[in-house]
């Protein structure tokens, strides 16, 4: 089956190869609601947001990138070494002061909450009114309403057009189209393949799981995904129950009602970043182990335990690889 995709992934990627064509500019879109316009490639960009980052690296943009910030993991593996030689403005949020020094051409941005109508970097006409276009990844506002505050609410569910939509897009303004529609095309390979691998093991008709990204505190209660964010989309490709049917991204949830809802597996996050104590996938083990109530629960009795790249649990390109991860996870395990 691989052989067989990545074989139509190479066709797929001569075929739109040879219908990308350079930008015509000046180049106009919408981008989550605010319109944009370029009269030529952008010399520069500074990146607020690990998936903005690396959409950029992936299209062979690094050299144009003077600064990053935001990272939950390390960077993807073959992008190590250039990432080491651009400076990371912070590894969580940075202040305004240091985005606009690096003077870019354009500030690409992940989740709005940073750059938006009440972004805590700036708000996207801060950046405007000092010439400096900004262009927040669709995934985090198509199918989004960031004015409810946090990690906002879905209005419909994820899905993957949303991140291959902001890959065409930044690959427009930049002038590297053909770049674009080769990574689509391997990025569209790896989700059906996948899919396909999932649909070879007898899982039960009833499969149910539960997404843990973190906790303000261990022993409080967990932000879990929502139905409809990209765990949800994971979860509906491979044809899984989320315990969790809130439409919020990462709502709060005690323990004691995702135990009775028993899922079938617990898929926990691992990540770089220590904002919180429950941020080290360590704790997240320690915790479902020997918690009075979480350590009754199936998953966590059966082994049915699958950490994930923290990344991948956002709406971005590595939440491709996070289906990956859990159809692999799946592969593996016995629910007799």
């Amino acid at each position: 089956m691989r052989q067989t995709l990545m074989t139509a992934t190479l066709v797929v990627a001569a075929a739109n190869t040879l219908h990308a064509q350079q930008t015509d500019y000046p180049l106009t879109l919408t981008n989550c609601g605010v319109e944009l316009s370029f009269d030529a490639a952008p010399d520069s960009a500074v990146t607020i947001g690990q998936s903005a980052t690396e959409t950029l690296y992936s299209l062979g943009l690094a050299p144009k990138v003077s600064g990053t910030a935001v990272w939950f993991n390390p960077v993807l593996p073959e992008y190590a070494e250039v990432n080491a030689g651009i400076e990371r403005l912070a590894d969580n949020d940075p202040s305004f002061e240091s985005v606009v020094a690096k003077k870019p051409g354009l500030v690409a941005v992940q989740y709005e909450w940073h750059v938006g109508e009440s972004g805590i970097v700036g708000t996207r006409e801060m950046f405007h009114d000092i010439g400096i276009p900004t262009y927040i990844m669709p995934a985090d506002c198509d199918t989004k309403d960031n004015s409810t505050g946090g990690d906002g609410t879905r209005t419909g569910a994820f899905e993957t057009a949303s991140v291959y939509k902001g890959i065409r897009e930044l690959s427009q303004i930049f002038d590297v189209a053909e770049a674009g529609e080769t990574l689509i095309a391997d990025l569209k390979a790896i989700e059906a393949d996948a899919i396909a691998r999932a649909e070879e093991v007898d899982l039960p008709d009833d499969l149910s799981a539960v997404f843990w990204f973190s906790s303000a505190d261990v022993e409080i209660d967990p932000y879990v995904a929502g139905q409809l964010g990209a765990p949800g989309y994971m979860m509906d490709a491979l044809g899984i129950e989320n315990v969790i049917k809130s439409d919020e991204e990462w709502p709060t949830v005690g323990w004691e009602s995702i135990a009775r809802a028993d899922p079938d597996v617990i898929v926990i996050a691992y990540m770089d970043r220590r904002r919180f104590p429950a941020d080290d996938v360590e704790q997240k083990l320690e915790f479902l182990r020997n918690d009075p109530v979480a350590s009754q629960m199936t998953a966590v009795q059966e082994g049915r335990i699958v950490q994930m790249d923290a990344h991948a649990m956002s709406a971005t390109m590595r939440s491709i690889y996070g289906l990956e991860t859990l159809s692999d996870a799946l592969s593996e395990m016995s629910f007799e």
